[in-house]
């Protein structure tokens, strides 16, 4: 190359900025280049454009034919970094474009109580039928309203019936009763006040993870709606989503002698219904949709196919995901604590519930602080994230759990593909969170898809930085239950991921118009196009590659 010559204007024919002559290196002049034209020249594709056309240059000039092939190499390389950039843009582009879509699509449905909008705030509205369950901290009771439509379809049709007392009954009620709808629609769960006082602000305040997933309107009724919102750092507001629960109405009111409370919790009643008792006179009270059991329930049961366990498994990843999206971790996922109903075709669509251990503080996020061990950590330290249990109290250590929740999926997966979980087993099976590592794992059955397996024993990394967040895990499941066709493909480039993703938006569409109710497919392929990214789904498609090579 030539060497620089003396700083000079450009003479006419010149390009500015650069000195002219076959041979002569570049070089900058006029600093004072307005900040669009110094920007373009910075960038890929006019350095690109800038090569191509001192190759054409050079290529009549005096260079060699080696410096030539250098800089057409460079210069049609960085012409395709360009052309993939473009690429990548109509991607993410069509992915934003597509969400916008499926998220109107998917928004929840109406609940039981849409008809009842300034009803439901006092006990003595509901008529309370047997126990449900009870948990180390709560009593579930089955529970209805008078003159409450018995499902969602009814009340769309008939509205609300007035003037209907305990003891009438509407006409075709009956006959809704035969059909198999639930006489009681609702459950009520009755906190256990030891220590929360008697006050209604007390008791919200003390309870405020209990009110997490609770819908706008659940404390819009006479007490503590107004103490409650005034509270600074409350609790964070899940926004709804068809994998957790919602809780319709919440409101304080006087413990009452339930159905089997003398048997099943008499420590806990207040001395007024029991002399030993240590509870206060006032609970809260949260009112939710009635499931038919929980996943331990089901699973004791019934024993369902690889496909429908993997089905299962993305519900909770999908759950899991919109808690991490926003700032929430649930940090008691078990069995117990999910939810199962039935749709038509008789498969499993599984629901998220109790946050009474949750982390969901505005002002931390997912990063808790952990300054000694009075700091709350979660519940059921047996499925607690390694980063969770090992952690070690000092004035700048933090928690991350930003993906603890994941973690206890995979371990769950254990359960939902027929298998004991291996941090519940006893015996040299038995493993603990805190010491365990990656060999130890059990190793699933061998009719669970190679894809599911290799993403268990990924989501039961020690190391959470090796570990794919509950988006990419999520995705991971998707493409492998929807996705063979373009991961069949040798070379997966991002305008073939969008034409796939377009057909699946396409089916989809259709698939949500044809049937009065959506099957489980249908709703998670929605739930899918509603959380598109780009970059997420290409990091899935990315994971699911590796493997399949390694094979």
């Amino acid at each position: 190359l030539g060497r620089p010559g003396p700083a000079a204007g450009c003479v006419r024919g010149e390009r500015p900025g650069w000195a002219a002559g076959p041979g002569a290196e570049p070089r900058r002049i006029g600093l004072g280049l307005p900040n669009r034209l110094r920007f373009f020249r910075q960038s890929v594709a006019g350095l690109a454009a800038r090569l191509q056309r001192q190759f054409l240059v050079r290529a009549w000039g005096c260079a060699g034919p080696c410096g030539r092939a250098v800089f057409l190499a460079f210069g049609l390389g960085l012409g395709l970094i360009e052309e993939k950039q473009a690429e990548s843009r109509r991607a993410v582009s069509a992915c934003q474009e597509i969400q916008a879509i499926f998220t109107q699509k998917s928004k929840p449905g109406p609940d039981p109580l849409d008809t009842r909008r300034w009803q439901g705030f006092r006990l003595e509205e509901y008529l309370i039928g047997q126990s449900i369950g009870k948990g180390c901290s709560a009593a579930v009771y089955e529970a209805t309203m008078p003159a409450l439509p018995q499902n969602l379809e009814v009340t769309k049709s008939t509205g609300s019936l007035p003037g209907r007392g305990p003891g009438t009954s509407a006409p075709g009620e009956e006959q809704e009763q035969a059909l198999g709808a639930p006489a009681f629609p609702l459950a009520i769960k009755m906190m256990w006040n030891i220590s929360a006082g008697s006050s209604s602000e007390a008791i919200l305040n003390t309870m405020s993870q209990e009110l997490v997933p609770a819908s706008r309107v659940a404390l819009a009724g006479e007490y503590g709606a107004v103490t409650y919102r005034k509270s600074k750092r409350g609790p964070k507001q899940l926004a709804p989503h068809p994998n957790i629960i919602r809780v319709l109405r919440a409101f304080t009111s006087s413990v009452p002698l339930l159905p089997g409370a003398l048997v099943d919790y008499p420590d806990v009643l207040p001395p007024r219904l029991h002399p030993e008792g240590l509870g206060h006179g006032r609970t809260l009270f949260l009112v939710m949709k009635n499931y038919p059991c929980t996943l331990r329930q089901y699973l004791r049961a019934n024993t369902p196919s690889p496909r429908l366990a993997t089905m299962m498994m993305l519900q909770l990843l999908e759950g899991v995901d919109h808690l991490v999206q926003q700032g929430i971790a649930h940090r008691d996922l078990k069995s117990d604590n999910i939810l199962v109903e039935l749709d038509p075709d008789g498969c499993p669509w599984l629901v998220i519930a109790d946050f009474g251990c949750c982390l969901a503080d505005e002002s931390i996020g997912l990063q808790l602080p952990f300054s000694s061990w009075y700091v709350d950590r979660g519940g059921n330290g047996c499925l607690m994230a390694p980063e969770v249990s090992t952690a070690r109290p000092g004035p700048r250590a933090v928690i991350d759990y930003s993906k603890a929740d994941a973690w206890a999926v995979g371990a769950i997966a254990y359960e939902i593909f027929g298998l004991v979980n291996p941090f519940y087993s006893q015996g040299k099976a038995h493993l603990e969170s805190r010491s365990y590592q990656e060999a130890q794992l059990p190793a699933l059955p061998e009719s669970v898809p190679p894809d599911v397996r290799q993403l268990v024993r990924a989501l039961l990394q020690r190391e959470a930085s090796k570990r794919p967040s509950a988006r990419v895990a999520a995705n991971v499941l998707h493409l492998s239950l929807w996705g063979e066709q373009i991961l069949a493909l040798k070379n997966l480039k991002l305008d073939k991921m969008v034409g796939w993703l377009l057909q699946q938006s396409a089916a989809t569409l259709l698939a949500n118009r044809l049937t009065e109710k959506c099957c489980v497919e249908t709703k998670m392929k929605m739930l899918f196009l509603a959380n598109l990214e780009c970059e997420t789904l290409c990091q899935a498609a990315l994971l699911l590659c590796s493997w399949r090579a390694a094979l």
